[in-house]
């Protein structure tokens, strides 16, 4: 049995006539009434009473008649969402991430596609940066923001692009002797017990951050910047974090900056060239109207099927 033969069946009841409803399918009546006429022969058993004015439907009829909609409905809901998820207004997406793009960019980014696409369901991981690159090579996520770009075995096949800068700044005890100072210098913190990421979760940074790790009296690995604040606060140690988690300060703890700045990898936004998901696509459509500087790098980046969603 096939769809159209379920539509014609439905027109003839609710036109409750053969003629009628074979001038609304475009058809002949002959060529309709052989169709349903093999839909009774397939199920054994009348769908319609035949009467002088029309037809009406039979007991048996008036039961298929409902199944018959409900599958054309389930049919035309199923196009619905193929073609809104093709435009990539449908569908899933899974991000990884680093804790510390929570701080400033995700809220605002997750929102703003949220709102230009609430039927996309979003699956969220707070992930290293290590992790990020890893889920991404093994299919277990769909993008990834991370300090740096991910690198290593098969890092090529990923597409990465930078979405936020920063730089350093270090947290340390209202009552340490950094908490009183504007600024420091990266010599300050040599001899000082530091706090920082392990270097196998955040590889970009640690290799930046290296000349001060090396020169530290003590390193006490933390793999969140709420950890790193919070033992900065136990005065364990004098943190080091981006510049972007000022916000997160305790009432125990104060930010400090250093001068001359010292440059952190990019936040950075990286996904597998050959992904051809139309909600990836959306999403970085989106970012690239969100985030400065991303449009002509991403237009540089990305496969000519990402350039455009839908």
């Amino acid at each position: 049995m096939e769809l159209r033969q379920l539509r014609y069946v439905v027109a003839v009841a609710e036109h409750r006539h053969f003629r009628r409803a074979a001038q609304a399918l475009g058809m002949t009546q002959p060529s309709l009434s052989r169709q349903v006429g093999a839909v009774e022969r397939e199920l054994g058993t009348a769908l319609f009473e035949r009467t002088g004015r029309g037809v009406v439907p039979t007991a048996a009829g008036a039961v298929y008649v409902v199944h018959a909609r409900r599958v054309l409905e389930q049919v035309e809901a199923g196009a619905t969402e193929a073609q809104r998820a093709a435009r990539g207004q449908a569908g899933s997406l899974r991000l990884g991430f680093v804790g510390e793009a929570l701080v400033e960019l995700l809220p605002s980014l997750l929102a703003r596609f949220g709102s230009a696409h609430p039927g996309v369901v979003l699956e969220c991981r707070e992930l290293s940066t290590a992790q990020c690159g890893a889920a991404l090579l093994a299919g277990d996520v769909d993008l990834a923001i991370s300090r740096g770009a991910p690198a290593g075995e098969g890092a090529e096949r990923l597409t990465s692009v930078p979405v936020a800068g920063d730089h350093l700044v270090v947290v340390c005890h209202r009552g340490h002797p950094f908490a009183g100072q504007p600024a420091i210098s990266p010599e300050q913190l040599r001899g000082q017990p530091l706090i920082v990421a392990p270097a196998a979760d955040e590889p970009a940074a640690t290799r930046v951050l290296a000349p001060l790790v090396e020169a530290a009296s003590g390193i006490t690995h933390a793999r969140d910047v709420h950890t790193v604040i919070g033992l900065a606060a136990c005065g364990i140690g004098v943190g080091l974090v981006p510049t972007s988690v000022r916000r997160l300060g305790r009432a125990e703890t104060v930010m400090v900056e250093v001068d001359p700045p010292v440059r952190l990898p990019d936040l950075t936004m990286s996904f597998r060239g050959a992904d051809v998901s139309p909600a990836l696509g959306a999403f970085l459509d989106v970012t690239r109207a969100h985030c400065p500087g991303t449009a002509k790098r991403l237009a540089r980046l990305m496969p000519r099927k990402h350039h455009k969603a839908g």
